[in-house]
């Protein structure tokens, strides 16, 4: 979740060890008062100085509350009210759960954080003035566990999980209610990665070998009931932690038990709703397809509210997900109150829903991917880097932004990362005065670039459009800029499956492709976003292949603190804008929009979607209410 400063923690704490190495460990017992009706339990949370031999340590309490205020008189979210217990919160989404297994990822639309836990969290008393939680990249000093208590590197490329006790699967068979343990982590990954617990291959080898940091674990194991040892084939701490805590990035963790009632080897994953079983928040109760999802307050949940330390989570007493593939349909559905939130709508949609419901609340986000269309950089004429410059020239970024989105956006363009990630990204304001020159409007220019490259009287081409990326009738404005400079674009849209089969599978486009999340701008984590460009990554569309690039993710790769990180990232991002790998297109924001009364959203990241489809969860859900009293 949060990617962040990690090694300037760790060389606080490897300081902090030197002077403190004589200390003893502490430690607190705090009460907890449950939700009415339920039982009282007592926490005990232990501090351990840290050693000398520990690179990074992360320890959090579960009923710690960090106190963060806005005045001298109270907490920043004391103007949310008093939260209430109850209620039905009613979400819409297009389409039906993709699966019920996280051995299958996360990353397309799955509810699974709805009734399973992650081993990290969120702190969720952080001011979202301090940190931007619509992002998709979170510091780390913003991380906390969930399934865990904390974690830390005892040697390089070993990571030991201390595993929170107290947490307890669900009261239904095969699970029965038992205590969460250190075992249970070790089977889920034993499981993904084929390490063990009977697994001699993953389960899922498509989806394992898609995920670089899979493959890097070589082994876990429990060393007790309460603690976890893994140890990966690489020493850097920034890329184990920073993938490891993204969203979707396979650490919620299922039931050995259900896994096995319910899998064999012809059949390795868990495919049924009725299997989805966990120690989340919730519990599914019913599902219909192309219908609706339904979940009901887990009675038996473990964890509190930070902000509110004597309540015990969740709040909502039934969540019913509707699934409405129509967004007209879903729409109507909001301004009349049939639903309550609803995610990813375009700027005209945002307008439109404003002037006929003022009440309900709309939320701007940055979308965390820039737009943007991707040539083929090994084939002609898109090896030839004057081409590419000049239709990024022939392209009217202020007028797209302010007349095609309505100024929902900004008309700069982008580079790799995005403007809003504090001290990674690259905006556009610090571009030198001569690389700012090679993306503003310029048709005469353009010209130019063609005619050196060859092209005096321009030359005809093709975009290949994903059936569900968002704008497509953008590529028709595109197609007059670039006639305006003799660049004949045809447009051609395939089905979704068609395409990923066509593009990033088989890399069969020969000159440009427009794809549903660009690929510039990118808020999350740094080294993930290095990968982009690699020679031969499963991401590089573009068949960018360029030594330095992939020199600058190696050295990313055994960096050893996060300044070393950063001036990598920095040097890519500038190296991205001069090359012109793609053409940048501007990054419109989304809107989210909720009902008055319910009250916590935000347009959390992951509360909703994930850029790829929805996403329930994150802890968040848990943690909204409904103000029946505004309802």
């Amino acid at each position: 979740m949060k990617r962040g400063i990690i090694w300037l923690l760790v060389s606080f704490l490897m300081v902090a060890s030197l002077i403190l190495a004589s200390c003893s460990s502490s430690t607190t017992t705090a009460s907890t008062t449950t939700q009415p009706g339920t039982t009282t339990k007592t926490t005990t949370t232990t501090t351990v100085a840290v050693s000398t031999t520990s690179t990074a340590v992360n320890t959090t309490s579960t009923t710690a509350a960090v106190t963060s205020t806005t005045s001298g008189t109270g907490n920043w979210w004391d103007s949310a009210g008093t939260p209430q217990y109850g209620g039905t919160l009613t979400v819409a989404t297009t389409t039906d759960p993709a699966f019920w297994d996280p051995n299958q990822g996360t990353l397309s639309y799955s509810l699974e954080f709805l009734y399973l836990d992650s081993m990290f969290g969120t702190n969720w008393t952080t001011n979202p003035s301090e940190q931007n939680f619509q992002l998709s990249y979170w510091d780390q000093s913003y991380e906390t566990g969930d399934l865990l208590t904390g974690w830390e590197f005892t040697a390089p490329g070993v990571l030991v999980l201390h595993v929170r006790q107290g947490v307890y699967w669900q009261n239904i068979a095969p699970a029965n209610g038992r205590q969460f343990n250190a075992n249970d982590i070790v089977f889920h990954f034993n499981r993904m990665c084929g390490l063990g617990s009977g697994y001699t291959a993953p389960a899922d080898p498509v989806y394992y070998s898609s995920n670089s940091w899979d493959t890097t674990l070589l082994s876990v194991k429990a060393t007790d009931n309460w603690t976890v040892m893994m140890t990966f084939n690489t020493p850097n701490p920034e890329f184990i932690l920073e993938n490891m805590q993204a969203p979707g990035c396979d650490c919620s963790i299922e039931s050995p038990e259900t896994v096995q009632a319910y899998t064999n080897a012809a059949n390795p994953e868990l495919t049924s709703w009725r299997y989805g079983i966990g120690t989340g928040p919730f519990e599914i109760t019913d599902f219909v397809d192309l219908s609706s999802v339904t979940f009901v307050r887990n009675p038996n949940y473990w964890a509190s509210d930070e902000r509110h330390p004597n309540n015990r989570l969740p709040y909502i007493g039934t969540l019913k997900i509707l699934i409405i593939p129509n967004t007209p349909t879903a729409e109507a559905a909001m301004r009349t109150g049939k639903i309550d939130l609803m995610d990813s709508i375009s700027p005209a949609d945002a307008i439109n829903m404003k002037k006929t419901n003022p009440s309900i609340n709309e939320i701007e986000c940055p979308n965390g991917n820039g737009l943007s269309l991707n040539p083929r950089n090994d084939l002609a004429p898109y090896n030839d880097i004057r081409v590419r410059e000049a239709l990024q020239m022939a392209i009217n970024l202020p007028q797209i932004a302010s007349q095609y989105f309505g100024g929902g956006c900004d008309p700069s363009p982008e580079a790799l990362t995005s403007n809003f990630m504090a001290g990674w990204g690259f905006p556009y304001s610090s571009w030198p005065a001569d690389l700012q020159a090679q993306y503003a409007y310029n048709p005469t220019g353009a010209k130019a670039l063609l005619a050196a490259a060859g092209f005096p009287n321009g030359f005809n081409t093709d975009v290949v459009v994903d059936s569900t990326a968002p704008y497509q009738d953008l590529m028709q404005v595109l197609q007059s800029e670039f006639a305006a400079v003799n660049v004949n674009m045809s447009i051609q849209i395939m089905a979704h499956a068609q395409f990923s089969a066509f593009v990033r599978t088989g890399h069969h486009e020969d000159a440009l492709a427009y794809l549903p999340n660009g690929s510039l701008g990118l808020g999350y984590y740094p080294i993930r976003q290095l990968q982009k460009f690699v020679t031969g990554g499963l991401s590089n569309d573009m068949m960018v292949s360029d030594p330095k690039i992939d020199g600058w993710y190696s050295a990313a790769l055994a960096a050893t603190t996060v300044p070393q990180v950063k001036q990598i990232v920095h040097d890519e991002n500038q190296y991205v804008v001069q090359q012109h790998f793609l053409i940048s297109l501007v990054q419109p924001n989304v809107y989210f929009l909720s009902q008055p009364w319910v009250v916590g959203f935000n347009a959390q990241y992951g509360a909703f979607c994930d850029g790829s489809g929805p996403l329930m969860g994150f802890q968040y859900f848990s943690r909204f209410w409904i103000n029946a009293n505004a309802k």
